[in-house]
């Protein structure tokens, strides 16, 4: 057998050698073929584009010039042509000077002088070879000639065949070794045979299988390296082993946890009681290698009969304790008073009953705690049914029954009772349907365990356990396990029932101080949705405030956390953002003054010991009707989406700055154009991210959901949540759609202002024809009146250049311009006082007025409403 075993080795490996330097050089040829491909068209294009290469060629003498080149870049390179000819062929390099002059072989050059680079394997002067063809371009891109680099085959194999001999080389030491390890191995396997020859083997192994399958006993062989080795026909049958179990780890065989690691452990057991499927095992374990044999452990198991009813009644201790493990992971999973509820009568059927039912009071499910006067009934509904058979008589969800709360133990009853045995209806319901009841006879329902939820002195409701059918009656045992298991959801119930009531406070609270309705302005269509998390609201808002000078800012802002805490952050920010906005800052500059408010707040809060509110995240966007423009800031929140008309989805470049309350940076804002009907859509992160969801996969969703047709920003507002909202969001959502408009030229008139008292005379002459072409004869008097006192003062107060700037939308709007950035205070002048009531005077006829400051001065503006008359207390 050894000497067998050394010719089948030698031979094997003898032919894999072979095998192995045949691939070797025909892998060695393909690569230095690839090799030469690739150096000879780096060596053409270099050549080519080398600078003077095309002036050489239209020169009068190119071989003079371009041959010495040729050669010193064939040396460098290590190929074994480079020629450079004509459009025509005619060669002015050659290795071999006696080509010179002439034309090249066949017509391939030609793909190159029409522009075409190629690397091809053909026959050339100098015999077969890998050749790259290129063409030289001039600076007016026509091709001023080609070059050709190659490289023979002969001198590609030859590079090649340099490694035969490292290959014989390998082959032979792979040959000595295996020679070697062939010999050991023979001499191995006589020593362990201790000399016996094939029969006394044979007999030997005979002898020793039929005794292992003989007796009654399981025995086991497992190594060191915890694989069975041995294994005889009992210990298959006690522990289900597959056929092929021998040679394979303990742990794959598909034994219990607690089994294999037994088995696996090396200890030195006796007759410990293991549990394998419906048996009770006696298990001896003990080492091999005590009397000097290999390392490893035999196993012998013994069926222990005398261990039956006690493995009956561990078995059902052990499934009442797996149930009730499984109640406390599987019940409460969500604060959901429902959910809660279904996930009790889930885990009791059909491991503890044949069909479960949860009653709940009306105010539990709403959040709220049921009050009920003594002796009084309780109405519950129907909140959770399961059952073996889905034809099952009892109420279904929604069904109301009445139950009166006076004890909080469980109550067991049997229709073998004498009071139930005709007539199910005296179980303790309220007008109980004599119909259900007979339905409940007729399906064999026997026996039922009613135990009230209660929590904190409170009866929630009511849980009901059914059995039916062969199924064992409930004993006392059994309603303990129903009191326990109740017990456990109730807690569950109990959670939920209050997480609904904060989470129902706090929803209310958010929308009460989200907008309500939207201010009235022409600069914008808007449409708008919230919708609060599943679990949790969080404080997500958004703002549409008018600004001066037909702008309108568009607000979305994001508090990190829920509940309460957040919407009330939300709402001191919201208010925050109004405030600064009156005062008409850039975005940049009024995210600068609530990253401001915010750090404020929060050192207040850590002095008091509350939770801070740093994290919050919002965008602040100004449209400007009359140029059409839009600036945008943002702390921390993503960016707008701009919808051009033609449909064509873009997401502008707005700096980031850090979330609000942290500080340290300033916000940059960005300013870019709007067309006219196109649509600003701001958002909050919740409707992009969520879990199992990157943020790119959710912008691009976004982007498909709005790129395409035109749609009002309803339709957009309904697209865009049809697209990415999910079943039960996880955070909040803010949506805010605007579609632009921009003021018709003639809304708006413009004029200069020369820095001279006379000049007030020319703009109230311009006004006054300005409102009469648009039929504003009405408003001239107290539109001449503001204007002479916002001219005048910035005459006398302000600096060059002024500008007076009309503009007519759903009010009238004066605008006066200066470089100055003084602004002027409304105060009251005494009786003796000749000036100081210009301002007095402005507010006297104007809606509104303010000032605000720009990039180059500032803005003094009024509003005034047209077509109602002016009020005025003068």
């Amino acid at each position: 057998m050894a000497g067998q075993v050394f010719v089948f080795v030698l031979g094997l490996v003898l032919l894999l050698v072979a095998a192995g330097a045949v691939a070797l050089v025909v892998q060695g040829r393909r690569d230095t073929m690839d090799d030469a491909r690739a150096r000879t068209l780096s060596v053409a294009e270099t050549f080519a584009h080398a600078p003077g290469t095309a002036a050489a060629l239209d020169s009068r003498d190119p071989t003079a010039i371009l041959q010495p080149r040729a050669e010193e870049v064939r040396k460098l390179t290590h190929v074994d042509y480079v020629v450079l000819a004509s459009p025509q062929g005619i060669r002015y390099t050659h290795p071999d000077p006696a080509l010179i002059g002439k034309r090249l072989v066949g017509s391939y050059f030609k793909e190159a002088v029409a522009g075409q680079a190629f690397t091809r394997t053909f026959s050339a002067s100098r015999g077969p070879a890998v050749n790259s063809v290129v063409p030289v371009p001039r600076p007016d891109g026509s091709v001023a000639g080609v070059v050709s680099v190659g490289i023979t085959v002969a001198s590609v194999n030859s590079m090649a065949d340099q490694s035969i001999p490292l290959a014989a080389l390998a082959a032979a030491v792979a040959l000595a070794l295996t020679a070697g390890g062939a010999a050991l191995l023979s001499r191995r396997l006589h020593r362990q045979t201790h000399g016996l020859g094939a029969a006394e083997m044979t007999r030997m192994y005979e002898h020793h299988d039929a005794v292992l399958h003989a007796v009654r006993e399981g025995v086991l062989i497992i190594g060191a390296d915890q694989r069975l080795t041995l294994a005889n026909d009992e210990a298959r049958r006690l522990l289900d082993l597959p056929r092929d179990a021998e040679g394979r780890a303990v742990a794959e065989l598909g034994l219990a946890a607690d089994t294999a690691g037994l088995l696996v452990s090396g200890r030195t057991v006796t007759d410990e009681v293991l549990r394998a499927g419906n048996r009770m095992l006696a298990v001896n374990l003990r080492p091999t290698d005590t009397h000097g044999g290999p390392p490893g452990t035999v196993v012998t198991l013994r069926d222990t009969t005398e261990l039956r009813a006690v493995t009956g009644q561990a078995e059902f201790a052990t499934e009442r304790l797996l149930l009730l493990y499984e109640a406390g992971a599987r019940i409460g999973t969500t604060l959901d008073v429902t959910r809660t509820a279904q996930e009790l009568t889930e885990v009791a059927t059909p491991g503890f009953a044949d069909a479960a039912t949860v009653d709940l009071a009306d105010p539990v499910l709403s959040g709220d705690e049921p009050v009920t006067p003594d002796g009084a009934t309780l109405a519950m509904r129907r909140t959770a049914v399961a059952a073996v058979r889905a034809d099952h008589p009892l109420y279904p969800l929604g069904h109301v029954v009445a139950f009166v709360p006076n004890r909080t133990r469980a109550m067991r009853v049997h229709s073998d009772d004498a009071d139930l045995k005709h007539d199910f209806t005296t179980l303790g319901w309220r007008n109980w349907d004599p119909a259900v009841a007979e339905q409940l006879r007729e399906q064999g329902f026997h026996s039922l365990i009613s135990v009230p939820l209660h929590a904190r002195g409170m009866v929630m409701g009511m849980a009901n356990f059914w059995r039916s059918g062969d199924s064992e009656p409930f004993d006392d045992d059994d309603m303990s396990f129903a009191e326990e298991l109740v017990a456990r959801a109730a807690v569950g119930v109990d959670n939920a029932r209050r997480y609904t009531r904060e989470h129902a406070l706090a929803v209310t609270l958010q929308r009460s101080l989200l907008p309500r309705g939207l201010p009235e302005q022409n600069a914008l269509d808007v449409a708008y949705r919230y919708l609060p998390a599943y679990e949790g609201v969080g404080g997500d808002w958004f703002d549409v405030i008018p600004l001066s000078g037909a702008r309108v800012a568009l607000v979305v802002g994001d508090v990190v956390g829920h509940g309460l805490h957040a919407a009330a952050t939300m709402g001191r920010l919201r208010t925050g953002v109004h405030n600064f906005s009156s005062l008409d800052p850039t975005p940049d500059e009024l995210l600068g003054h609530l990253d401001e408010m915010v750090m404020r707040i929060d050192r207040d809060e850590a002095a008091d010991g509350g939770a801070e509110i740093a994290g919050a995240t919002c965008l602040y966007a100004i449209y400007d009707a009359v140029s059409g423009n839009c600036t945008v800031a943002r702390a921390g929140h993503p960016g707008p989406v701009l919808v051009l008309p033609d449909g064509t989805v873009d997401f502008p470049e707005v700096p980031t700055g850090l979330p609000l309350g942290i500080g340290g940076m300033p916000f940059e804002a960005a300013e870019f154009h709007v067309p006219e009907g196109s649509r600003l859509v701001l958002y909050t992160d919740g409707l992009v991210e969520r879990r199992g969801r990157d943020l790119d996969t959710g912008l691009a969703q976004l982007r498909d959901s709005l790129a395409g047709r035109d749609r009002t920003p309803e339709e957009t507002c309904d697209d865009v949540l049809g697209a990415l909202l999910n079943a039960r969001p996880d955070d909040d959502i803010a949506l805010l759609v605007a579609r632009t408009h921009r003021l018709d030229p003639d809304q708006v008139a413009q004029w200069a202002v020369a820095t001279d008292p006379a000049a007030v005379a020319g703009v109230r002459k311009n006004v006054s024809q300005w409102l009469a072409d648009r039929g504003l004869e009405e408003e001239a008097f107290a539109t001449e009146l503001i204007l002479s006192e916002l001219v005048t003062n910035a005459v006398r107060y302000g600096t060059a250049p002024i500008e007076v700037r009309l503009l007519y939308d759903r009010n009238l709007i004066c605008e006066v311009s200066d470089s100055s950035s003084t602004s002027p205070h409304l105060r009251y002048a005494a009786t003796t006082d000749e000036g100081g009531r210009g301002l007095f005077l402005v507010a006297q006829f104007a809606e509104r007025w303010g000032t605000r400051y720009t990039e180059t001065g500032k803005v003094i503006w009024s509003e005034q409403a047209v077509g109602e008359p002016e009020e005025s207390d003068l």
